[in-house]
């Protein structure tokens, strides 16, 4: 299974995100322990007690999925971005949802 196969398949059933393995998302990206971890600000140590099946807080839980899952680089997120989606969502709903039917035709294509 590819992983855009597997991403699309967590993406489609959220309730995957209760029960998900952060050792099997690490080793289908191809990464290592401290690089998989440090993106979400978490020790290799702390990740890997995670892996051995240590309960993760829901926050880290949520930046795993944001960061490896969505891969969201949280860099470029803004409180301004979400303050605009809200705006949009209140104000021009016809809009927003014009815009994201947009945005996941392109997402499908590639």
């Amino acid at each position: 299974m590819g992983v855009s196969v597997f991403f699309n398949g967590i993406r489609e059933n959220r309730k995957l995100m209760d029960s998900f393995d952060p050792r099997e998302i690490r080793r289908r990206l191809g990464l290592n322990q401290e690089e998989f971890w440090s993106r979400i600000g978490v020790t290799q140590s702390g990740g890997s007690r995670y892996e051995s099946g240590r309960s993760m807080p829901k926050p880290v839980r949520e930046l795993l999925r944001l960061v490896h899952v969505e891969r969201i680089d949280l860099s470029r997120v803004k409180k301004e971005d979400f303050e605009i989606i809200d705006h949009l969502k209140s104000n021009q709903p016809d809009l927003y949802q014009s815009m994201r039917k947009a945005v996941r035709g392109k997402r499908t294509k590639h």
